[in-house]
C-alpha cells in the first residue's frame, strides 16, 4: 500500500473531524443561544461538511479497500464522519495499525 492513500484518508479525517464539530458549535450559536449571524454561518459550514463527508467516504472506503480491512471495522471508519470528535480518535488507530503496511520497503539491490 502507498503512503499516499493513508495520508489521504488522514487529511479527510482531520477535515472532516473539525467541519463538524465547527458545525456543532454553529448549530449551539443558532439554536441554544441564539446568536445573529449564526444561521449563515451553520449553512455554510453544513453545505462544506456535507460535500467533504462524501469524499471523506470515498477515501476511507478505498482505504478500506486497499488494506482489505474488516466490513465491521470499515463500517466504524465510514460512521466516524458522522460522530463529533469520532474521526480523531478512529484516524489515531487506524494510523498506528497501518504504519507497518505502509513502511517504505528497504531499496532492491540491482543485479549486475
Amino acid at each position: 500500500m502507498k503512503k499516499s492513500v493513508l495520508t489521504r484518508y488522514r487529511v479527510m479525517a482531520y477535515t472532516t473531524g473539525v467541519l463538524l464539530v465547527l458545525l456543532c458549535l454553529s448549530m449551539i450559536a443558532k439554536y441554544g443561544l441564539d446568536i445573529s449571524g449564526a444561521a449563515d454561518v451553520t449553512r455554510v459550514v453544513a453545505i462544506a461538511h456535507g460535500w467533504l463527508y462524501v469524499v471523506y467516504l470515498v477515501v476511507a472506503f478505498d482505504l478500506g479497500s486497499k488494506t482489505k480491512m474488516p466490513v465491521g471495522k470499515q463500517l466504524w471508519v465510514l460512521l466516524a464522519g458522522t460522530i463529533p470528535t469520532a474521526a480523531f480518535f478512529v484516524e489515531r488507530k487506524i494510523s498506528r495499525e497501518l504504519e507497518a503496511k505502509v513502511a517504505d520497503p528497504a531499496p532492491a539491490v540491482a543485479k549486475a
